[in-house]
Parts: C-alpha cells; sequence; structure tokens
C-alpha cells in the first residue's frame, strides 16, 4: 500500500477499514465478544476506533507478534470460555454475516471451517523443469475466518513455530487433525493494494443499495 498506516485503519467511504470488520461480527451474534490483535504501536489507535463507534465491552485488546503465528498465540491467551472461535483478517472488510453464520454452523459440526473459494484462473506451478500447468479445479483459494472449536484451536497453538505455518488451518494440521471446508465468498476480498480500496467502495456501495 505505501506509507506506515497499516491497511486496516485506512478509510473506505469514510471510515477505517477495521470498523467494517469489526460490525459485521458484533451485528452476527449478540454474544460474540472481540479480540482485537493489533500492533504495538497502533493499540491506542485502535481503541479510539472502539471508542468512537462500538461497545468497548465487547472488544478487548491484544498486542500482535512478529509472525501471524504469535499475534494468533497472543490473541487466545484472552479467550476465557469454551467458544467456537473465529481468526478474522481485519483487512478482509466485506466478509458478510452469513459467511460468519454458515462458518460457525460447520465449525460446531465438525470442529472447524475454512471458507475457500474456486480459482477462477489458470494455474501453474513452480518446478525444477521450469513450470507446469495444475488443473485449476483442484486449487481452492483460501479466505477467513477460520473457525474452530476452542478446545481444537487452543490445543494446537502449544505446539512450537515453524515457518511452514501460514494460516491457523496450517497450524491444527500441524498438530496432527483434518480440517473441514467450506464455501467462502467472492466478495470476501482482501485489502492488499490500493485497487482493492476502490474494489471494496464499490461493493459496499451496491450492497447499501441493495439493503
Amino acid at each position: 500500500m505505501g506509507g506506515n498506516l497499516p491497511k486496516q485503519f485506512m478509510l473506505l467511504k469514510d471510515k477505517p477499514v477495521l470498523y467494517y470488520s469489526l460490525k459485521t461480527f458484533l451485528d452476527a451474534y449478540d454474544d460474540l465478544q472481540i479480540i482485537l490483535v493489533l500492533p504495538a504501536a497502533f493499540t491506542d489507535l485502535g481503541q479510539e476506533i472502539i471508542d468512537a463507534f462500538f461497545d468497548k465491552d465487547r472488544i478487548r485488546v491484544a498486542t500482535g507478534g512478529d509472525t501471524r503465528f504469535h499475534s494468533v498465540k497472543n490473541g487466545l491467551k484472552l479467550v476465557e470460555e469454551e467458544s467456537i472461535i473465529f481468526v478474522h483478517d481485519a483487512v478482509r472488510c466485506l466478509a458478510s454475516g452469513d459467511l460468519i453464520h454458515g462458518c460457525y454452523e460447520t465449525a460446531l459440526q465438525t470442529g472447524s471451517a475454512i471458507p475457500v473459494i474456486t480459482s477462477k484462473d489458470s494455474v501453474r506451478i513452480i518446478n525444477e523443469e521450469g513450470n507446469e500447468v495444475v488443473d485449476r479445479n483442484k486449487v481452492l483459494l483460501v479466505q477467513t475466518p477460520q473457525t474452530f472449536h476452542s478446545k481444537i484451536l487452543l490445543s494446537a497453538y502449544d505446539i512450537d513455530y515453524k515457518d511452514k505455518f501460514t494460516d491457523e488451518a496450517t497450524v491444527v494440521e500441524a498438530y496432527g487433525l483434518k480440517v473441514s471446508l467450506t464455501e467462502g465468498e467472492e466478495t470476501n476480498i482482501k485489502i492488499t493494494k490500493p485497487i482493492d480500496l476502490l474494489i471494496a467502495e464499490k461493493i459496499l456501495t451496491q450492497v447499501s443499495k441493495v439493503q
């Protein structure tokens, strides 16, 4: 994105990207509690957003770590009750309540729910000979919220960190458990580049018109 401001604090339709993620989860379930994990230098800014827009009793702030694994582990330290845990990228600010509900129901039945979508593009993999085509029907693109029963996720995060841990699913699999896949959403994009903010704004505008 350029600049020093983390993407979750950039403005989208006059509100921080983070606002939309927090609101969608809080609206999804009345008894849902949020643990917001932020870089140490931005916890105060995060608290300002909470105070400005939300019931601060439903959101607690934790300090992030050097990697995603360590940030999630820091957040999990604040989990006090047996529950279903959603781990979500704050910059996936267009996740819907329907997606959250679907992940919850799947995790309730199977212990986990990883939202995925199919690849619309042709896919190639680099190998020792150069590269080769891969059947895109066998390629799934992983989204969040990655959702787990707390007994599974808390136990899995007791293992030692490895570089191959790119998300929560890889940690749970390294712990020795299978994960369940569920249908994601095409609009559940991750804000990564400036163009993504433009796309997100367009989607939000269309959703507002429908509502």
